[in-house]
C-alpha cells in the first residue's frame, strides 16, 4: 500500500459515504474503521497515515473534486 496514492480514492469514497461532505475527524473515523487492516499493512507509512490522509484531501480540492469550506476542518465532494 503506497498511502500517497491510495488514501485519494479512499479518502473520496469515504466523503460519499459520509454523505458529500464531512468533519476531517468523521472522515479519519470512516478510513480507520473500514481500512484498518489496509493501514496496518502499510509498515512504517502506518504511523503518518492521516498526515497522508490530508495529502490526499489536497490532492481532490488540487483536481477540483473537493472544497474545503467553514466551518474550518469541513471537507465537501463536488458536484
Amino acid at each position: 500500500m503506497s498511502l500517497r496514492s491510495d488514501l485519494v480514492p479512499i479518502v473520496e469514497d469515504a466523503l460519499v459515504a459520509l454523505g458529500g461532505s464531512a468533519r476531517i475527524k468523521d472522515i479519519a473515523k470512516y478510513i480507520w474503521l473500514n481500512h484498518e487492516l489496509r493501514l496496518r499493512a502499510a509498515g512504517d507509512e502506518f504511523f503518518v497515515w492521516q498526515y497522508e490522509m490530508r495529502w490526499a484531501g489536497q490532492s481532490l480540492v488540487k483536481a477540483g473534486r473537493m472544497t474545503k469550506t467553514a466551518p474550518k476542518g469541513v471537507w465537501r465532494l463536488l458536484p
